[in-house]
């Protein structure tokens, strides 16, 4: 009965423990999968956000051209103004002239009217009398032309009034005209006018509708940011975890055996565990195996291949950056290795030469982007990195 007990409980314990790596490998899967989504989201976020900014930049442009043509109308109604006020103290000059004339005209008839009532009450023969009253042939001429120079004068005089009052009227007449046609145009200016500030007015509500779409859209992109990170700072935790359970387990002892796993490769280096697993920061897109005195150890081919790239990537100046010595072998079934941050000049293999399983390519360095000396490994199918833990179990 106990051994029936013991036998049930042992396959619970498997089937718990099968259960919690497969949670495990869920979560992982999911955080990847909403990595992927919020990638995409953001993407999205940025493109929104784009194109408002791109839009209100656009629209603030309208802005100032709609500002820039209100206060040209402004100018040009000022203008007008000062012409129209001008016109109208000309309007105003010609009314008091014209009433001036008008008196003017009104005293010189009264004055005639006066001396037409003299001379009728004195009789008709009052010019005559003058005529005739004359002494000489001389005295005669002069009283002549006197009266004829009198009644010419008084007929110019009222013709001279007449005529300028007529003149000031037709001035004063083309003055308000012109003091028409100036408002009138003031007023098509006017409503322009309006028009345009109500047009401004709309832009502005546009603006600010924009500044609103941008503030929120601004937010949600952080949101997503914030989301990316934590995702990735989680995504971090499990690979560290994974690398710090497969350390322990490639450290238990330093004869750590070097045979084929199940996918067929061996180890890149012997007695070293990984320390650093995949994406365990960011970015970092293969697995670390570093230890005490690994300085100098060697750097086995992890399956046979063609060895496709051997070179040293480095600055102008001289000094190494990325990958450092690195070398890239080539499986031929859809799968390449790649070996980054060797010791300065020692890789043993050149481009297009075949290498044997297990065959020193290189030798542990800190060349590159390194912190350290370690050996950086790869897996990468059809040409994209993958977690390469799974090929050396």
């Amino acid at each position: 009965m106990k051994k029936i007990s013991l036998k049930i409980l042992g396959v619970l314990t498997i089937i718990i423990m099968f259960a919690q790596v497969n949670v495990f490998a869920a979560s992982k899967s999911e955080l990847k999968e909403n990595s992927s989504n919020t990638d995409k989201k953001i993407e999205e976020a940025k493109e929104e956000l784009e194109g408002i900014q791109a839009e209100k930049s656009e629209t603030l442009k309208q802005v100032e051209n709609l500002m820039s043509e209100i206060s040209s109308y402004q100018n040009e109604i000022d203008q007008l103004d000062n012409q129209i006020s001008k016109l109208s103290n000309d309007i105003k000059n010609a009314e008091n002239k014209l009433n001036q004339k008008q008196e003017d005209y009104k005293k010189e008839k009264e004055l005639l009217e006066k001396r037409l009532v003299a001379t009728y009450e004195a009789g008709e023969t009052s010019y005559l009398d003058v005529l005739l009253s004359s002494k000489s042939l001389t005295d005669l001429i002069s009283n002549y032309y006197l009266v004829t120079e009198l009644t010419r004068n008084d007929k110019e005089l009222m013709e001279k009034i007449k005529k300028e009052e007529e003149e000031i009227a037709k001035a004063k007449t083309t003055l308000e005209n012109s003091k028409s046609e100036l408002n009138n145009s003031k007023i098509a200016k006017q409503s322009k006018a309006t028009q345009l500030k109500q047009a401004k007015n709309e832009k502005d509500s546009y603006v600010s509708k924009l500044n609103e779409d941008e503030k929120n859209t601004q937010e949600q992109l952080e949101q997503f940011e914030r989301d990316k990170r934590d995702i990735q700072a989680q995504l971090a935790a499990i690979a560290k975890k994974e690398a710090e359970e497969a350390a322990n387990a490639g450290n238990s002892n330093n004869n750590i055996t070097n045979n084929p796993s199940a996918s067929g490769y061996i180890r890149p280096i012997v007695g070293y565990g990984i320390t650093c697993g995949w994406m365990g920061y960011a970015n970092h897109t293969g697995v670390d195996f570093s230890g005490a005195g690994i300085s100098g150890k060697p750097i086995l081919a992890a399956k046979s291949g063609t060895v496709v790239t051997s070179t040293a990537l480095k600055n102008p100046n001289g000094t190494y950056k990325s990958y450092g010595e690195y070398i890239v072998i080539n499986h031929h079934d859809g799968t390449m290795t790649l070996y980054a941050h060797g010791a300065p000049g020692s890789r043993r293999v050149s481009e297009g030469q075949k290498v044997s399983q297990g065959q020193q390519i290189m030798s542990v360095g800190t060349t590159g982007n390194s912190t350290g000396y370690h050996l950086h490994f790869e897996v990468r199918v059809n040409g994209v990195p993958v977690n390469p833990a799974p090929y050396l179990k």
